[in-house]
C-alpha cells in the first residue's frame, strides 16, 4: 500500500512539474505522452515472457471490419434454399474436397498453404462486444478493459529495435487496444490509405526546425526527469520494460532503416498492382515489409464488411466505376501476401490470421443483405507453424451453428498466442496490482499446430 501511495504522490507532483515544462511539445515529434507510458510500466508486471523458440516470430492480423459473411467467403451452401445460399457459388481450390466462394480463385489456389476453421461460435452479435472478444479472448465486462493481442504481444516482448514492434495499418478496431496494460503497447497506427498517390506515413520525420541535436538534447532532458523518479519506479527493474513511446520514436526518426520499411514507393510498380492499388492491397504490402522489418504484431483493417443490404454489390461489383467488391480486392491483397512471404521464406515464422468480429444471418434479409450473425461463422490462417490444407470444424446445413467442433474466441486466441510463443496461463498485473491471466477460459486447436 505504501507503495503504491507512493507511486501516486511522485506521479501527481511529477506530473504538473511535466506540464510545467511545455509537455508533448518539448519533444519537437508527434507521439504519445512519454511519461503516461512510462508510469503505467511502473504499475503493472508479468510473470513470464515471449518464448523465442515458436515457430512464429511475427504476426499479421487481416480484419475485416464489420463482420464478413462466412456464407459468401469459405462457408458456401451450395444446396441450401436460395435466400440462405445467396449470390455466389463454391470453387475447388488446389486442395481436393475444400471449396470456397468463385471471388477468391487467387486464394483457391493457395489453399494448401491456409487451414480453415468453420465452427467458430459466439455469443455476442453486437460489433463492440464481439470484436473484443475476438480480439482479447476475454468477454467484455464493465469491471476490467483487457488488451488485445498485440499489446501483449508487445508487452511481454523485451526487444527494443528501431522498427515498431506493434504496427496498425489505417485505424485499428478500438477493440485492439492496450487495456489495462500500459499505453506503450498501443499500436503505432500508419493513418489513411497507403494506396493513395499522397499517402504519407506521420511521426517518421523530425517536426520543423527539429534538428537531430535539439532531439538529442531533449532526450538527455527526458533521462534527467527519469533520474528524479527512477528510486520510486521500483517495477521497472522487476519487468525489464523501459520501452516508451518516447523511446520508440527517438528510434525511429534515427533510424532511415527503420523508416524505410514504411516507405511504398521503394516498391515496384509491377508488385504494388499486383497487392492491388487499394487499401487492403497496400496495407498488406506495407505489412511484409515490416514483418521483413522486424515488426511482430501487424493489424491491417479493412472496413466495410457490414453488410445488411445489397451483398451483391458491396461484395463483388463495388460502388465506384472500375473499382471490385471486397472479396475480389481481399483476394488478390491476400493471395499476393501468402504468395510473397513463401517466395521469401517468411510464410513458415509469420502467422497470417483473416477474420473480423462475426459472421452474417444464414438468410438474406429484403433488403439483398446480411445481418449480424456470432452463431457460426469461418476464421482462415495460414503461416507460422499453421497445419495448411484443412478445414477443422462445420457448420451446420443452413451456416446458422456449429455442427461439429465447436470453437470459442477464446480456444482461437489461446492458439494463436501459442503460436507466437506466449503461454496462456501467463499472468499479467493490473495497474492495482490485480494478477489476470493472458487467457483464462480457451483451449488449444491442437489440429491448427503442426
Amino acid at each position: 500500500m505504501n507503495k503504491l501511495l507512493n507511486r501516486r504522490r511522485v506521479h501527481e507532483l511529477d506530473r504538473r512539474q511535466w506540464l510545467h515544462v511545455g509537455g508533448l511539445s518539448a519533444l519537437g515529434i508527434g507521439v504519445s505522452d512519454w511519461w503516461s507510458a512510462r508510469q503505467a510500466v511502473a504499475e503493472t508486471h508479468s510473470a513470464k515472457r515471449v518464448d523465442r523458440s515458436a515457430t512464429a516470430q511475427s504476426c499479421i492480423l487481416i480484419w475485416l471490419d464489420g463482420g464478413p459473411s462466412h456464407l459468401d467467403l469459405f462457408d458456401l451452401k451450395p444446396n441450401a434454399p436460395t435466400e440462405i445460399r445467396g449470390p455466389f457459388s463454391p470453387i475447388a481450390t488446389n486442395v481436393g474436397g475444400i471449396e470456397i466462394c468463385e471471388q477468391l480463385p487467387r486464394t483457391a489456389q493457395l489453399m494448401d498453404k491456409v487451414a480453415l476453421v468453420r465452427s467458430v461460435t459466439s455469443p455476442l452479435g453486437e460489433h463492440n462486444f464481439a470484436s473484443h472478444y475476438l480480439l482479447t479472448g476475454y468477454k467484455p465486462t464493465r469491471a476490467l478493459t483487457y488488451p488485445g493481442m498485440p499489446s501483449v504481444q508487445k508487452y511481454l516482448s523485451s526487444e527494443s529495435v528501431a522498427i515498431p514492434t506493434n504496427v496498425a495499418i489505417a485505424k485499428p478496431n478500438a477493440m485492439i487496444g492496450s487495456g489495462y496494460l500500459p499505453d506503450s503497447t498501443m499500436p503505432f497506427i500508419v493513418q489513411g490509405d497507403p494506396s493513395r498517390p499522397d499517402f504519407r506515413v506521420k511521426d517518421l520525420h523530425l517536426a520543423d526546425g527539429m534538428t537531430d541535436s535539439r532531439l538529442i538534447r531533449r532526450r538527455q532532458f527526458r533521462n534527467a526527469v527519469d533520474e528524479l523518479t527512477r528510486q520510486t519506479e521500483d517495477q521497472l527493474a522487476q519487468t525489464g520494460t523501459t520501452d516508451s513511446a518516447f523511446d520508440q520514436a527517438f528510434r525511429l526518426v534515427q533510424s532511415p532503416a527503420a523508416r524505410a520499411a514504411f516507405d511504398l514507393q521503394q516498391e515496384s510498380q509491377a508488385d504494388r498492382n499486383r497487392y492491388g492499388r487499394h487499401l487492403i492491397g497496400h496495407g498488406c504490402l506495407m505489412a511484409r515489409r515490416l514483418v521483413e522489418a522486424g515488426a511482430k504484431f501487424v493489424t491491417v483493417t479493412d472496413r466495410g464488411w457490414d453488410t445488411h443490404e445489397d451483398i451483391y454489390l458491396r461484395l463483388k461489383e463495388g460502388f465506384t466505376g472500375g473499382t471490385a467488391g471486397k472479396i475480389p480486392k481481399l483476394d488478390q491483397a491476400y493471395s499476393a501476401l501468402l504468395s510473397d512471404l513463401s517466395d521469401r521464406g517468411l510464410l513458415d515464422s509469420t502467422l497470417v490470421i483473416v477474420m473480423g468480429e462475426f459472421g452474417r444471418t444464414p438468410k438474406l434479409n429484403p433488403r439483398g443483405g446480411r445481418d449480424h450473425w456470432p452463431g457460426a461463422f469461418s476464421v482462415a490462417l495460414a503461416g507460422g507453424g499453421t497445419v495448411g490444407g484443412q478445414v477443422i470444424g462445420s457448420s451446420d446445413a443452413h451456416g446458422e451453428r456449429p455442427a461439429e467442433r465447436p470453437i470459442s474466441p477464446a480456444d482461437l486466441v489461446r492458439t494463436i498466442y501459442r503460436m507466437i510463443g506466449i503461454d496462456g496461463d501467463t499472468e499479467l498485473n493490473t495497474a492495482d496490482g490485480r494478477p489476470v491471466q493472458v487467457n483464462r477460459d480457451g483451449n488449444i486447436i491442437d489440429e491448427l499446430i503442426g
